[in-house]
């Protein structure tokens, strides 16, 4: 029996082109194989820390347009890993690299992070709860994605690379059940909606999805205010 695509399977076939294109980012790949400039990734961990902040005041946004208790504790479930899981790992990745806690804390965002994180944050304030989750979705799916493949790719070296603790958290279990349950619940929230409406959470995962490729891109060239 032929399987029915899902909004989610629709929304993971049409974005590949975005995604092969960061999946490819020399950041990505060097990252992978151990190669990546430490200062390149000092400077991802101290903006994906205060990117991480404004991204986990989403699924509070996500628990305030719930309609139903489940929703509310899915929310829930996936902000107290971002704050608790996610981060801890960017702490203590930061001290390994000799960042302390009040350096993260002093991290001024870029024009990409406040651009992406600004982009976000309108959506899900303006938007129905399902743009949340389309929102939310690109960054938590596809770091999944980049983390299995990295996996695949480079496994066989992980064990002497210094950037080992990163592709095993996002090519963890734990990581992935949350990517899962973000993918499940905007299938769930896709349900019944016109295309018009499909069409607006689309526009919105692949912008993101773009977004997640400039963020790369920043981190790689180390940009910053130019004034």
């Amino acid at each position: 029996m032929e399987k029915i695509m899902t909004f989610t399977d629709r929304l993971f076939q049409n974005v590949q082109p975005i995604w092969e294109k960061n999946h490819n980012h020399p950041f990505v790949q060097e990252l992978g194989k151990g190669t990546l400039d430490k200062d390149k990734f000092i400077h991802y961990m101290k903006q994906d820390y205060v990117y991480l902040i404004d991204y986990a005041k989403l699924f509070s946004i996500g628990v305030t347009k719930a309609t139903n208790l489940e929703t509310m504790q899915k929310f829930s479930q996936v902000l107290h890993d971002t704050l608790h899981f996610e981060m801890e790992l960017h702490r203590q990745f930061a001290a390994e690299f000799g960042i302390t806690n009040e350096e993260l804390e002093a991290t001024k965002p870029t024009p990409v992070n406040v651009a992406y994180t600004s982009y976000m944050l309108t959506a899900a304030h303006n938007g129905s709860l399902a743009e949340v989750v389309a929102c939310l979705l690109p960054c938590a799916w596809d770091y999944w994605e980049i983390g299995k493949l990295l996996r695949k790719q480079y496994g066989d070296t992980l064990a002497s690379n210094p950037y080992r603790k990163w592709v095993e958290t996002y090519d963890s279990e734990t990581f992935g059940e949350g990517a899962k349950a973000l993918i499940q619940l905007m299938d769930e929230l896709a349900e019944g909606k016109p295309e018009r409406e499909l069409a607006v959470l689309e526009k919105h995962f692949q912008m993101t999805s773009k977004y997640e490729y400039l963020f790369w891109d920043m981190n790689y060239y180390k940009q910053d205010w130019p004034i």
